[in-house]
Parts: structure tokens; sequence; C-alpha cells
């Protein structure tokens, strides 16, 4: 379970005295999740999510805490920050930085169908445009300089030919080729497990955590990566993927030089989710969960991107 920081009932009830929320009625720990402790709190007034941060610090937290009110003010599904009777969305609670945040309806999926890929598709561009009205800058913390930092702890993990792809991406993803690109606001973690769905139409995207201001198209790869991934044999359904960038290309407009670095894109994404998964197996941190995400997945993902005949655009 990602419950790394155990709060009981008791704790909560007196930690919930600065919200006008009434009585704890149930506390459930959230087992999905790799990053934070999370919790689905019941009061007499609100369905919430707790959230206790492990790694962010208060100082970095309102950067995402006002971005989910701005999109959530914007009419994008996510959690809205909870304020307590002071006005402050985020508390403290055993030593650390938490907030509550409202609890959205639907539920994942593992096996995402067309309408679904194109639901996720439109809603992602939502996210974008609307990102463009925000305020705030936050870079990303898994860019360029992590990459380089995190290759040579997690090397002596690998093989000759794993230490030589790796060295030869970090290579091509070190030029500055995507400066031209339009950039944003991007969720950057929008997996199937960060989607709820009713049915075919999105409820709500959540971990905003790793959010930041990134190259837009690098979303779009993270995002088709999972939801359009034929995970059996790492290579892009062609159909969910079109449908996907069809229903993105709608709502935001694709511009030529985004399907130029589109191939390349689709590799730095993969690279960015092997070279974290490795970190995550091979070193993590004291509580770290049990079931670490595979982190050859995203390798294999990676070759099939490498070596790929034909790059599936709109």
């Amino acid at each position: 379970m990602a419950v790394f920081t155990t709060v009981s009932p008791a704790e909560l009830t007196v930690w919930l005295g600065d919200y006008a929320l009434g009585q704890l009625l149930n506390l459930q720990g959230i087992s999905a999740g790799i990053e934070n402790t999370n919790y689905f709190v019941t009061t007499e007034q609100q369905q919430c999510v707790l959230t206790v941060f492990e790694k962010l610090t208060a100082e970095e937290l309102p950067f995402y805490l006002n971005l989910m009110s701005h999109l959530a003010q914007h009419g994008v599904p996510c959690p809205a920050p909870v304020a307590n009777r002071h006005g402050q969305l985020l508390g403290e609670i055993k030593g650390k930085p938490a907030c509550l945040v409202s609890r959205l309806s639907g539920k994942s999926t593992l096996t995402p169908n067309l309408a679904q890929c194109q639901a996720v598709g439109s809603m992602l561009a939502k996210l974008h445009l609307a990102g463009q009205q925000f305020a705030d800058a936050m870079p990303n913390a898994r860019g360029a300089a992590w990459r380089a930092a995190t290759a040579p702890l997690v090397s002596p993990f690998l093989d000759a030919e794993q230490t030589a792809l790796l060295n030869q991406e970090l290579a091509l993803h070190a030029q500055p080729c995507a400066n031209a690109l339009p950039r944003g606001v991007i969720h950057a973690d929008l997996f199937r497990d960060n989607v709820l769905l009713n049915s075919d139409q999105v409820g709500g995207l959540i971990d905003f955590y790793f959010a930041c201001e990134d190259v837009l198209l690098y979303d779009v790869a993270i995002t088709v990566n999972d939801w359009c991934m034929n995970h059996e044999t790492g290579q892009l359904d062609r159909e969910r993927t079109q449908a996907f960038l069809r229903a993105y290309h709608a709502v935001r407009p694709l511009q030529a030089s985004e399907q130029a670095a589109w191939s390349n894109m689709l590799r730095l994404a993969a690279l960015r989710f092997w070279l974290s998964r490795l970190f995550d197996m091979y070193l993590p941190r004291d509580g770290e969960l049990i079931h670490a995400h595979d982190p050859r997945h995203f390798e294999r993902v990676l070759r099939h991107h490498i070596t790929a005949k034909e790059v599936i655009w709109l």
C-alpha cells in the first residue's frame, strides 16, 4: 500500500477541526501511487482525498494546489483543493505538508477503448489551453538535468547493451531541439490510473504533482505511450493513437513542427519513465512500495520507437 505516513482516525479528527466539514465518518488508505500518502476521507459534509506529501515541500506545493484550483475553475475536471477555516489550502499533519482535495467520480481502466482514448485526448488539449492562462511557473523536475543526474546512478544495474542505449538517448535529447515547440503547463504523468472515467467520459484527472511548464507535445507523448500502447508488444496501437491525436487536434490544433518532432518526443517520453522506473526498482527510498513498476516495459517501448518504420500521426 502506498501509505508511507500512517494517519489514525483520531489524529485526522483533530486535524479536521480546522475545516468546516463536520465529523469524520470514514478513513481509508489508497494503495495506488508511489510518491505520496493518500487516504479517502468521508465527512458529514463532503467526500475528499487527503494527501500527505512525502517529497514535495511546503514551499513547492502552492504551484500545484493553485494550478488545480485554476483548472477546476476553467472546466477541467480535477481535484479542487479544500480551504480550511483560515482560507489556507495547505496544512501539516505528522510533521509533513498535507491537503484535502475534492473526490471525483469515476474509475480508471487498464483497457481503454477508442472512445475513451478520444475523450482523454480532447481533455488533455483542454487542460493545455486552460493552462495558458495560468500565471505561475514550475520547471520540469524530471527534465534534462534530472536525466543527466539519474543515469549514472542506475547505470551499474544495466548491461552493456542497455548502457549504450541509455547513453545514446541521453545524447539525443540533450540537444535543445524542442525549444521552438509550443510550451505551457503539462500534467506530465497522465497514465491510465490518473484518469477517472464514467463510461466513455472523463470524470476526473488526478495526481498533478509532476505538473510543470514544458513542451505540450511531450505531455501528449507521455499520455499516448500509455493510453494507446499495446502493453503486450510494447508498440503503439494505430487506431487508438490516431483517435487520441485527432481528438486532441480538434481542440488544440497540432502544428507541422510538432509532427516533425513527434518521433523523438515519443522516445523522450519513454526514456523518462524507463529512467524513473529503474531508479524506483534499484534505489528505492525507505518505505518504498514493494511492487515497483517493471522498468523493462519502457525499455521495450523505447526500442520499438527507435526501430519503428512508420510514425503514427493524425
